[in-house]
């Protein structure tokens, strides 16, 4: 995970051509909140199902890039005050605190399209003008109302009173398990995976993400905040709706257990040439701290 971080870290410092003229701000509240640290998680998927399949890591990488500029556009935008109202994001200043509202609001835009051209850059490395344009419409999709960004209405809704614990499904699997979806997909694009194996990633990429966003609720019950980099205790002291809220601690750790085990399934039917950095990243996320 800390070879990939750096790795694409290292490529999202020059995601605007040198040749661009692009306003001097702009350029430094993108580079604040790309740079700001993070498990570059959606970029390791991307990755590492690519050479699951036997793909190239160098062909993967403006797609890696990509999924990460529309996780921090989103990032941006839901601190906002309009939105999450935070301060404070993995231990820095949230970046409308650092550049202004207006300011993040624009970097957040930048950001999401900026993705999609960088996207296209994958043809230049030896990808298939069909997979890119696949991966373009999978962005849109995963990425757009159906998907993250209705994940994100559908919270904001949420706080007005939930009732059902499907309705909580709902916004993290829009929220959080469509950009894994995304990710696992368009990475095994890049490496000429066949319908079936999509599928399969699909199918754990979603139970994945579902897992992810409870063990996140579970952490603002008894996470440690110098590991977090943010405050605990946020979602019960804005009455947010949450996992353990609705079942108990114990019951959404169990949940937790179970969404992985369904996930490293559909992974072990997904015939990849080696999925084992996919089976370990997997486990690592269910005991995760932060």
């Amino acid at each position: 995970m800390q070879e990939i971080a750096t790795y694409v870290g290292d490529q999202l410092k020059f995601v605007l051509p040198i040749e661009w003229s692009v306003p001097v701000n702009l350029q430094e509240s993108m580079q604040y909140s790309l740079m700001a640290g993070g498990k570059r998680l959606r970029p390791l998927f991307v990755i590492a199902a690519a050479e699951a399949l036997g793909g190239s890591r160098q062909a993967a990488l403006p797609v890696a890039c990509a999924v990460e500029m529309v996780h921090t556009y989103s990032l941006v935008h839901d601190d906002l005050p309009a939105m999450d109202n935070d301060d404070y994001r993995r231990g820095k200043l949230t970046n409308h605190k650092v550049y202004g509202e207006a300011m993040a609001i624009l970097a957040g835009d930048a950001l999401l399209t900026q993705a999609f051209y960088t996207v296209t850059e994958a043809a230049k490395a030896g990808v298939p003008a069909e997979a890119v344009l696949a991966i373009i419409s999978d962005m849109s999709e995963y990425a757009g109302p159906r998907g993250m960004v209705g994940g994100q209405v559908a919270d904001m809704e949420g706080e007005q009173g939930m009732t059902e614990i499907a309705q909580l499904e709902y916004i993290h699997l829009h929220k959080t398990a469509d950009l894994f979806m995304f990710s696992l997909t368009a990475g095994a694009r890049t490496a000429g995976a066949t319908e079936e194996q999509l599928d399969a990633l699909r199918r754990f990429g979603s139970d994945l993400g579902l897992a992810f966003q409870i063990q996140d609720d579970i952490l603002d019950v008894i996470g440690d905040e110098a590991l977090l980099g943010k405050k605990t205790q946020s979602d019960i002291k804005a009455q947010k709706v949450t996992y353990p809220y609705f079942i108990g601690l114990e019951a959404s750790q169990a949940e937790v257990e179970r969404l992985t085990e369904s996930a490293k399934q559909a992974l072990a039917e997904a015939n990849l040439a080696d999925s084992q950095r996919l089976a370990e990243i997997a486990d690592y996320l269910m005991k995760r701290d932060h």
